[in-house]
């Protein structure tokens, strides 16, 4: 980890999950975000010691585990305040609800693990919460309830609202709960203008213009082939094989979940757009486009 300024105030360690510092006084600093897991948690806390800061407060994005992961152990070392907004505190101080999301019922031991589990905290709506100097936004799409934080240094932290090229091209689908949402907030984040932008696993930069386009794009183009996929009636299961072997993905628990709960997601989509239906034949549901 490497705690790297991008203003007077402003600072983000760099991490799998990059991890915003914000200054809020010579001695006191929010995080925003935690990292996956207690380790994350301690390294953190061993790069705001060495600067002879505290930690006053923690502002979660929203409640994936790789988000809230170092969330517990923060708080019970320092006694800090954590922050969130809406559903995302249920879930930050419930985070079994986030696997049972993912799974459809109570989850089996093998997704029961520290990807897709955090440990519990104690949390406070964010509303009327935040210090001076930051003000947060909603960032829709990936996550229910999902925000992101703009700093008094007009340094934009775009949580999981962009996803990088590396990811793009390695894995192609990358995790949405609601597809257009997720295509309003990449709308909305070509109309901001910061001096900063640090989405939670990109590069810091200072123009995200390239990202909106290669993710809208990938977007775009799952839309078009899972619209492909039923162009003869299949279940959910034919399709989610049929977009992993396009894709040459190989198939394990978490990413049966993760991309299982996303393909549903596009298949909402289309079909409140109107492009696909469903019928019951042979107690089955099956996905067809309308003709």
């Amino acid at each position: 980890m490497e705690l790297v300024k991008v203003g007077e105030k402003t600072y983000y360690i760099k991490n799998p999950t990059n991890i915003g510092v914000y200054k809020a006084d010579e001695n006191n600093v929010y995080l925003i975000d935690t990292g996956n897991d207690k380790e994350a948690g301690k390294k953190i806390l061993k790069i705001i010691d060495e600067q002879g800061w505290k930690v006053k407060g923690i502002i979660t994005t929203h409640s994936n585990a790789d988000h809230i992961g170092g969330n517990k152990i923060i708080q019970d070392r320092t006694g800090c305040e954590i922050f969130a907004r809406n559903i995302e505190k249920s879930f930050s101080e419930n985070p079994i609800l986030e696997s049972s999301f993912l799974y459809g019922g109570y989850p089996f031991k093998d997704i029961r693990n520290k990807f897709l589990l955090a440990k519990e905290s104690k949390v406070k709506d964010i509303e009327n919460n935040l210090p001076e100097g930051l003000e947060y936004f909603s960032l829709k799409g990936h996550f229910f309830d999902m925000i992101g934080i703009r700093t008094s240094d007009d340094v934009y932290f775009l949580a999981d609202s962009l996803f990088s090229e590396e990811t793009i091209t390695k894995y192609h689908l990358f995790f949405i709960y609601d597809v257009r949402e997720f295509l309003n907030t990449l709308d909305y984040l070509g109309s901001i203008k910061g001096n900063f932008y640090i989405p939670s696993h990109c590069e810091a930069t200072q123009d995200i213009s390239t990202l909106i386009d290669l993710n809208r794009n990938k977007v775009n183009e799952i839309i078009d082939k899972i619209y492909e996929a039923c162009s003869k009636e299949k279940t959910f299961e034919d399709i989610l094989k049929y977009i992993f072997d396009g894709y040459n993905l190989i198939m394990n628990a978490n990413q049966y979940v993760l991309v299982g709960s996303t393909i549903r997601s596009y298949l909402s989509y289309l079909c409140d757009e109107n492009k696909i239906s469903y019928e019951f034949k042979d107690n089955k549901m099956l996905w067809k486009q309308v003709l």
